[in-house]
């Protein structure tokens, strides 16, 4: 609804009401009879006339058995003077009861100007109403290129660094920038230029806004921030207004920090995409060059972004001068995962037996957002058990929800698809037993999440940056060890293993392509990505390679994938009771945890195998 429409309707609605009012005040019942003066004159004479009130020129008659009538006499002549110029016996009048009501100075003047004033007013509140509307639509158009730049007034919520965990690095490198905002005076004595920009890189999650907001409160000066996507309009020329605008403003605060979000909303590489040099998101791009190296060298005023893809930046926001100092925001290790839990977990009613370090170990490749995501389902979980605390139990299988989803315990399946599933995950978990080197498994399940009709979880003892060719095979083995399972057993093969084979293809194919790691084509790298920036994705790929070396590459990916499923087979074939035994377990449980997996293992004495 628009505002006119919405202004038409409160008029309609204050008439209907101005209505209600009256008829609140009018007088109901049956109208009394209205008499001429003539017959006024014949009932006093006949003894008919009890009472008459006099109010102003209006006569209220009261008749005989109390029955109500209205007369009204001359305007300039007295009452007794009419009746008697009506030939009314004066014996007769004076059996009948006269009184005169003196008209109020308030009743008076509102029977006069209330009839004339009122719908004068109304029709002048309905223009107000109009041209209020107006001057708002006006004030709009004038204040369409200001920023809607906001101050974050912290109080009580105040983030510090110390509310940060993790992120030493990251923290390191802002505490410059705090200090200079603190005391400029002995970096300028000492012809020190602080960097004027500061552009903090990292992944969804992993803290860009909060360490900004700590920067902010470590400094103890005023906070602004904007998202990059707000200065840009349909209109060429408002966002790089909206941007001098925000500039300004910070400048006036000085000292103070400017948080831009997302900056690569605006900062994607000139040239890249469609339109030429004068379309509205360069444009503000522009103007945001111009604004970093218009700063004065003792301005106070220092400008954070944040981005997770510095990689379609345009190289003109990342030169010297502007945005000239990087800070990397990594996924916290295990360390800064168990920090980020004790954090999150300020607030919580947590059981006294919770161990937050075996959280920390089942979730490697969170971010402090996924983190605090687990804290926070698990309470959810906890009061959908009418629990009065946040047990393990809620913690575990918050982890698989975040990673997985929910479980999908009602879903319909055979009996048959059930029995496929616990060989088929049964395969994985015992061939990552078997393998020297892989990493230990944490869980097996047959309960359906998400997309998952089960799921085997195995996750590393510690945080891994770099990974081995034998531990790259030992998960192709390992992926493999669903479809292996599944064929020695049934002698068939599901539409269960379909991720597993598309994983493991893709594996391969980077071992080959991508990492060096094949035996025939050596140490060589195949195919080049063109970063040809439109919209923010990567489209085109060169084939650097002849069909020659194309069928080469097939053939040791064929061959990777070959060697796992071969290694795989013969690990269940040599264990085949083991296998048995942990399918009927899953089929009868569902479920199998660190403990009991390897529990039920040691009867069998399984070796480990180095592939």
């Amino acid at each position: 609804m628009t505002n006119f429409s919405k202004n038409l309707l409160w008029t309609i609605l204050a008439l209907i009401a101005i209505s209600l009012v009256f008829s609140l005040f009018a007088e109901t019942g049956k109208a009394p009879e209205k008499l001429s003066l003539n017959q006024l004159a014949e009932k006093i004479n006949a003894g008919e006339v009890i009472n008459i009130k006099v109010s102003g020129e209006d006569l209220d008659v009261t008749l005989k058995d109390n029955v109500k009538a209205a007369a009204q006499k001359e305007t300039e002549a007295s009452l007794t003077e009419t009746l008697k110029n009506f030939g009314v016996d004066p014996a007769a009048l004076q059996k009948v009861g006269v009184s005169v009501q003196n008209q109020s100075g308030l009743a008076f003047w509102a029977s006069i100007l209330i009839p004339t004033l009122l719908p004068l007013l109304v029709i002048g509140f309905f223009f107000w109403m109009m041209f209020r509307q107006a001057r708002v639509g006006v004030n709009q158009a004038f204040n369409f290129g200001r920023s809607n730049i906001r101050l974050s007034t912290f109080g009580k919520e105040r983030v510090t660094f110390s509310d940060v965990a993790g992120l030493k690095e990251a923290k390191e490198e802002l505490v410059e920038i705090v200090d200079f905002l603190k005391n400029p005076k002995k970096f300028l004595d000492l012809g020190a230029r602080i960097p004027r920009g500061v552009l903090l890189v990292g992944l969804p999650g992993t803290g860009k806004t909060l360490l900004a907001r700590a920067a902010a409160g470590e400094s103890n000066v005023p906070f602004f921030h904007i998202s990059a996507s707000e200065f840009v309009e349909m209109f060429v020329g408002v966002g790089a207004s909206r941007i001098r605008d925000a500039f300004l403003t910070a400048r006036k605060a000085a000292p103070a920090i400017l948080f831009i979000d997302e900056i690569d909303a605006v900062g994607r590489q000139r040239g890249a995409g469609l339109g030429g040099g004068n379309d509205e998101r360069e444009q503000a791009l522009n103007q945001i060059l111009v604004e970093l190296d218009g700063f004065d060298r003792d301005t106070r005023v220092i400008v954070l972004s944040a981005t997770n893809r510095p990689d379609i930046l345009d190289p003109a926001l990342l030169r010297p001068g502007r945005f000239d100092r990087r800070v990397i925001l990594d996924l916290p290790d295990i360390n800064d995962r168990e920090a980020i839990l004790k954090i999150h977990a300020k607030g919580k009613a947590l059981n006294h037996q919770i161990d937050l370090r075996k959280i920390a170990i089942r979730t490697p490749g969170f971010s402090g957002a996924d983190l605090a995501n687990l804290m926070n389902e698990a309470a959810i979980l906890a009061a959908r058990r009418n629990k009065k605390t946040i047990a393990q139990d809620e913690l575990y299988e918050s982890v698989e929800k975040v990673l997985l989803g929910p479980e999908r315990r009602t879903r319909a399946i055979s009996v048959h698809e059930k029995e496929i599933t616990a060989y088929h995950e049964g395969g994985h978990a015992l061939v990552a037993a078997t393998l020297k080197g892989a990493d230990p498994i944490h869980k097996v399940s047959i309960i359906s999440r998400g997309f998952a009709g089960g799921y085997t979880m195995k996750l590393p003892i510690e945080d891994q940056h770099i990974r081995t060719k034998t531990q790259f095979v030992n998960d192709l083995a390992i992926m493999m060890g669903g479809y292996a399972s599944e064929k020695l057993t049934f002698s068939d093969v599901s539409t269960g293993a379909s991720n597993d084979l598309k994983e493991a293809s893709d594996l391969a194919r980077r071992l080959v392509t991508r990492y060096g790691m094949s035996e025939s084509l050596g140490p060589v790298t195949f195919g080049k990505t063109e970063e040809l920036i439109f919209l923010g994705r990567e489209i085109a790929t060169e084939k650097n390679y002849s069909e020659k070396i194309a069928a080469k590459i097939d053939d040791e990916v064929r061959n990777f994938i070959e060697h796992a499923y071969a290694v795989a087979e013969k690990i269940l074939r040599e264990h085949k009771k083991a296998l048995e035994k942990i399918a009927k377990t899953l089929i009868e449980k569902e479920t199998l945890e660190q403990d009991d997996f390897y529990a039920l293992l040691k009867p069998f004495r399984i070796k480990l195998v180095a592939v």
